[in-house]
């Protein structure tokens, strides 16, 4: 690493405003500019300009061909290559790419999720340029990042409402601003996505069948030794993690993602890697490419990067932490509380409107991070519960009080820390302590929302939180805006709001039965435990007419979404079902049947031997081996009845309701007999490898 000179490898792939100042002319570059900052519409005869240099400049780093890159409703990217070259009249070709092509394409749309919104047999789609989001080079590809349509218009990708939660919240908060007299052109949001993942090692990948397919494990005992010692949190990363994270920084930094810390996670096996902050539609483009390029390098040092919430059981699953927050051009950071938050009113509103939306729409933040694989994470090992609330802190708390009872704040003592040891240097504490147990903590100056599962795109709960805060300060801006007693009315509002909402705000232990009581039965907070619960929630007409009077979404692409995560969640507990059964019948079954065939011939062997041999273990294995493989087939076949009266069930909301209800209960069953044979069964005789030997093969 010490050879790699970073700030000239740093976005040297990247078609970024370095370039774009470097190779365009001032008006086109002015105008182009604009575009980006202020969302000003683009000039088509900029595009032919940009699409001339980019092109230059994309053929000088290697590349051959170019895609418009886009994030349909899969939660994965997709792209169709194009060359670069055309035929030219003497037989040979010349390189060209237009400002036509740059602005649109046209790929088939039919084989993307739509939800209902066109017919298979609508293939045409449209792609179209976000000049927002820089151009980059990947496999000797220029990708252009790309919103996604289809032919009558509507949004079939991420990108495109998050554009348009990013419109919402900018008009909102520009209103509030305006009031305050603050001098800003527009506001944006930002965020840094921490993004959690296990390495295992490939080899061993090669023999799980689960893994190969559904991304987790379906079977497994756990080892002796978990993740209770808290040994590998924070510890010494072994030599060949580390090469993996050297080469996964330098493909990333390439392209301009601002990788900046790495660290062992809390379970065997797992890591974290956090970036540094960017705009929101940019940090959700690079975390895409980040979980792509982690897949790639693990490949390369004989590892399987592994990024299912939860792909072993009994330890910590992966989150994706999506620290939120919120700027005004020139750099103030509306959730920054500075020295003296109690006097910064400003600050308290924009806090009020997170906190109110938080609140008025729990339902739909949980929602967007519901997915079969986080389900299956939220609320167990370290993960916040499915409960939605909001930590503060002492200071903003005790701030908060004094505005609800109208009393003087008091302010919090800064403290010295003393270590005891004369050599080190004395530092002030923090105002607050963490919480990890919240979903959604206060962190200084900005939102951690830990629900997020790792596989998770991250546009989607941004999309839902933009747009519940646009709504708050939508209802504060109306009211201010015919305020004669600004002050008076401000104040007022600040604390009306604190009032009313204090019910989603919880410092303490989410962990706790105590709390899912109290949140439920006393505070009436939602607890929507899998996704067959919270998705249905999408369309309650708060929420619609809350998502389409900020026009993030028509009605029609609300109910798509709603159909396309259900269908999601369905298909890949039946694909999770299908690959039990065939691990059972093809594998689990016949190694315990040779297994209990040895043991059945050594006893005999051992008893020709002398009548006085007890052959305890081998009868007693025998016999509960013999039990448990009787309970696996019941369980395979009551699996198989599910299976099938799955595929009858033509209604998706009807069929998630089945999953949850009758085969994630049947799926657990057979796993929990096969995994008490494991125990029983040799290693020599086990078809697969063990969590022993997953969680602890890379060195």
């Amino acid at each position: 690493m010490s050879t790699v000179n970073i700030p000239e490898l740093f976005g040297s792939l990247v078609f970024d405003d370095r370039v774009m100042k470097e190779r365009l002319s001032e008006d086109i570059y002015a105008s182009l500019k604009k575009t980006i900052d202020e969302n000003v519409r683009l000039d088509e005869a900029v595009a032919d300009a940009v699409a001339e240099e980019m092109k230059n400049w994309a053929l000088e780093n290697g590349a051959t061909h170019f895609t418009h890159w886009f994030q349909p409703l899969t939660g994965v990217t997709a792209e169709k290559h194009d060359s670069f070259i055309t035929p030219s009249s003497d037989g040979g070709v010349i390189m060209e790419f237009s400002g036509k092509e740059l602005i649109k394409g046209e790929p088939d749309a039919s084989s993307f999720p739509s939800g209902g919104l066109r017919a298979t047999f609508e293939a045409r789609g449209y792609t179209a340029w976000d000049p927002t989001s820089y151009a980059f080079i990947k496999d000797h590809t220029l990708c252009i990042p790309t919103a996604f349509c289809s032919f009558s218009g509507e949004a079939l990708d991420k990108k495109t409402p998050l554009l348009r939660s990013m419109q919402a919240i900018n008009r909102q908060a520009m209103r509030i601003l305006k009031i305050f007299g603050t001098d800003a052109k527009y506001v944006k949001t930002s965020v840094g996505a921490e993004q959690e993942y296990f390495l295992i090692d490939q080899e061993l990948w090669k023999q799980r069948p689960d893994l190969k397919y559904t991304g987790r494990t379906l079977f497994g005992a756990m080892p002796p030794k978990g993740q209770e010692m808290d040994d590998h949190y924070f510890g010494v990363i072994k030599p060949r993690v580390s090469e993996f994270m050297e080469d996964l920084n330098i493909e990333l930094w390439k392209l301009g993602i601002l990788a900046k810390t790495e660290h062992n996670e809390v379970a065997p096996a797992q890591h974290e890697l956090a970036p540094i902050y960017a705009t929101t539609n940019i940090a959700t483009d690079g975390n895409q490419l980040t979980m792509e390029i982690m897949k790639k390098v693990a490949n390369r040092h004989g590892l399987v990067c592994l990024l299912h919430e939860k792909p072993f059981a009994g330890v910590n699953g992966s989150g994706k932490h999506n620290n939120w927050s919120i700027a005004t051009d020139t750099g103030v950071n509306l959730l920054s509380p500075g020295k003296t938050p109690y006097e910064n009113a400003q600050f308290l509103l924009f806090l009020a409107a997170v906190i109110q939306a938080v609140d008025d729409y729990q339902d739909l933040l949980r929602l967007s991070v519901a997915t079969a694989g986080n389900d299956h994470r939220l609320g167990a090992n370290e993960a916040p519960p499915a409960i939605i609330s909001v930590f503060l802190g002492e200071e903003l708390t005790a701030i908060i009080d004094a505005i609800k009872e109208d009393k003087p704040y008091q302010g919090t003592e800064e403290v010295k820390m003393k270590l005891g040891v004369h050599s080190l240097p004395r530092f002030s504490r923090d105002t607050t302590d963490r919480n990890r147990t919240s979903p959604f903590a206060f962190t200084g100056n900005k939102f951690e929302f830990r629900s997020l599962g790792s596989s998770n795109s991250i546009a989607c709960c941004n999309i839902m939180l933009n747009t519940a805060v646009a709504e708050s300060l939508r209802q504060y801006a109306d009211e201010l805006e015919k305020s004669t007693d600004f002050e008076n009315d401000l104040h007022e509002l600040i604390k009306r709001v604190f009032k009313e909402h204090e019910r989603i705000l919880f410092d303490g232990n989410g962990y706790g039965e105590e709390w899912v009581k109290e949140a439920t039965e006393v505070r009436g907070l939602s607890n929507l435990i899998t996704t067959a619960d919270a998705m249905p929630k999408l369309l309650d007409k708060k929420n619609m007419d809350m998502l389409q009077s900020h026009k993030v979404f028509t009605e029609a692409e609300i109910h798509s979404r709603c159909e396309i995560m259900l269908e999601n969640y369905v298909k890949t507990v039946n694909i999770e079902g299908l690959t039990m059964v065939d691990m059972v019948r093809k594998n689990y079954l016949p190694a315990i049947e040779r297994y209990l065939y040895r043991l059945s011939q050594t006893t005999v062997l051992m008893r020709q031997v002398s009548e006085n041999v007890k052959c305890k273990y081998e009868v007693s294995t025998m016999e509960r081996l013999s039990e448990l493989t009787d309970y696996i087939m019941d369980a395979v076949i009551e699996l198989e009845d599910a299976l099938a009266e799955f595929k009858t069930i033509g209604d998706v909301f009807k069929s998630s309701e089945f999953v949850r209800d009758t085969m994630l209960p049947r799926m657990d069953k057979l796993r929990k007999f096969v995994d008490e044979a494991e125990m029983l069964t040799s290693q020599r005789d086990w078809p697969f490898p063990s969590y022993g030997q997953l969680l602890f093969s890379v060195n």
